[in-house]
């Protein structure tokens, strides 16, 4: 909260979202920006669990719940089911990405290096979600 460069990226960002027209947008743009935005906010998230010294499992916890809120809101403001409770691969990949980064920052890689790794495996799997409709199997109930 000290920081407002990260509302003030995300306010930016919804500036020119909001104005661009939508010829301008390819067809599942929308879903390919979350993506990002998804492995992005659970490294974030579990980074900034950890500056504040919480266990690496909670780190973890803090960042799949900080990837996966935006999607939920938008689902809500949209008036379509919650992804969390549809079969994509979403929390997984907020998962991957978040105890990725926890992963290596706790063995010591060095620097930015465990932050751009966990951001791109965690693209990486929701994005081929995405392209090759991914998903886990659905609960097989009682």
């Amino acid at each position: 909260m000290e920081d407002p460069a990260p509302i003030i990226l995300c306010v930016a960002v919804a500036l020119v979202a909001w104005l661009a027209p939508l010829r301008w947008w390819p067809e599942r743009a929308l879903e390919w920006f979350d993506a990002a935005g998804l492995a992005a906010y659970a490294v974030y998230g579990a980074s900034k669990a950890m500056s504040f010294g919480v266990s690496p499992v909670s780190a973890v916890a803090a960042g799949v719940i900080t990837a996966c809120i935006g999607g939920v809101i938008r689902d809500i403001t949209v008036g379509v089911p919650s992804i969390l409770m549809r079969h994509e691969l979403y929390v997984t990949a907020a998962l991957v990405a978040s105890a990725l980064y926890v992963g290596l920052t706790q063995i010591g890689l060095p620097g930015h290096w465990p932050a751009a790794i966990a951001v791109i495996a965690g693209f990486a799997l929701r994005g081929a979600a995405i392209r090759w409709n991914l998903s886990l199997p659905p609960h097989r109930g009682s």
